[in-house]
């Protein structure tokens, strides 16, 4: 069993989410035998402070939000605080996660990147210090309704491009003058978000759009998100704040031009399973359901205890990486619920009690990018780090 320091359990009780259950511990993660089924997610707690000082180190003049959005992006707001205590404040979305945050002891800013969406959000913005994005007409319309002896500070959101969120700029200094007359507002903030950070189209246009409308407006500003902060130099030193996101997770906002390993940056979560059963497979014979994969020859396969509903992509194919006691191999077949395959040809010593690392890394330190296996389901890594599904114990590194 594991030496815990910690444990943090019930929290889907108290928070009302589900969530795995959380261990923290020390050193080595093998994998406790008295677990139902031998498959665990590691939150490495160092690699998470480790990536951050990075987006410092491309941001040098610039506060940080670490953002923790979609309960940090998968991993567990809380399982995430002690290595983004280093952070100048939190990004979240809504006012469950900030509470979340406020619970953990922090007292430094927290930013509700989408704003309040009910007048009566913002009594609970007042009690628990926020600030919150403006981005519409009806949320000034709530400010000014809002009854309150200590005004708040809020983040003016610009439409500079992506057509999601905020004014339009040829509306923004109407807004802002809304605003800036309320005795509910205190100091305003400039903000816009990039829609092609990570991409040849970059962010020169939107800049433009956002510098040329806030001209001489009083206020800081952000602007940055991870890609932002990375790719260009420039603009982090245009902002007073930036906003990196799945960065601080361990994955490259610009897969496959870069990778992780690219901006140092080291993987936060990892996902491994065990083998639980080995079979030997001759010419013709298949895997899985559809018989999707047919063996050209005398070959061992391993079945791990990992499937779609562990957050495991269904569609990845036959052929995407996994390290089988930290050494690389494939799976073949189609992913199952509860079990997936992986291809033995090359690791005559691997057998059931293996460990599989699905993404992450393994225990004698080889790493496999979560961008990589993404990109084999023709999805992000995004979406498999918030995916990891409930029934997945979950440790946490020291």
């Amino acid at each position: 069993m594991y030496s815990a320091v910690g444990v943090v359990v019930g929290l889907q009780t108290l928070w009302g989410y589900s969530t795995a259950r959380s261990v923290k511990i020390g050193g080595t993660r093998p994998i406790s035998p008295t677990m139902p089924r031998p498959i665990q997610a590691t939150i490495h707690t160092q690699a998470l402070a480790h990536n951050l000082s990075r987006c410092r180190h491309y941001a040098p003049d610039a506060r940080v939000w670490a953002v923790v959005k979609a309960n940090a992006y998968g991993h567990g707001i809380e399982r995430v605080f002690d290595g983004l205590r280093g952070a100048d404040g939190f990004a979240l979305l809504d006012l469950a996660e900030a509470q979340r945050v406020r619970a953990l002891g922090w007292r430094g800013p927290v930013l509700l990147l989408e704003g309040v969406f009910e007048l009566r959000d913002l009594e609970l913005c007042s009690r628990l210090d926020l600030w919150h994005t403006v981005h519409c007409e009806q949320q000034i319309d709530m400010l000014a309704a809002h009854k309150t002896n200590v005004p708040q500070r809020v983040f003016l959101k610009m439409n500079s491009g992506m057509n999601r969120l905020g004014f339009r700029p040829e509306q923004y200094r109407s807004a802002w003058t809304r605003l800036n007359a309320l005795p509910q507002v205190d100091e305003i903030s400039h903000m816009t978000h990039f829609s092609d950070a990570d991409g040849p189209k970059g962010v020169a246009a939107q800049m433009a759009v956002f510098e040329n409308a806030t001209r001489d407006l009083p206020g800081e500003r952000t602007v940055s998100n991870s890609a932002g902060v990375l790719r260009h130099a420039g603009v982090p030193a245009a902002s007073d704040w930036v906003r990196p996101g799945i960065a601080v997770y361990g994955s490259a906002p610009d897969y496959p031009e870069n990778d992780a390993q690219h901006w140092s940056l080291l993987p936060t979560m990892t996902l491994e399973a065990k083998i639980i059963a080995v079979q030997n497979l001759q010419a013709g014979d298949t895997v899985g359901y559809g018989s999707s994969f047919s063996a050209e020859g005398p070959m061992r396969i391993g079945v791990v205890a990992c499937g779609y509903a562990d957050g495991y992509p269904r569609i990845c194919p036959t052929g995407t990486p996994v390290l089988v006691d930290g050494v690389r191999s494939r799976t073949v077949g189609r992913v199952s619920m509860d079990m997936l395959s992986v291809d033995l040809s090359a690791l005559p010593t691997a057998r059931p009690g293996s460990s599989v690392t699905l993404w992450g890394r393994a225990a004698n330190g080889t790493i496999l990018g979560i961008d990589e296996v993404a990109a084999m389901a023709g999805t992000l890594s995004y979406e498999l780090m918030c995916g990891l599904a409930a029934r997945v114990p979950v440790v946490v590194t020291e």
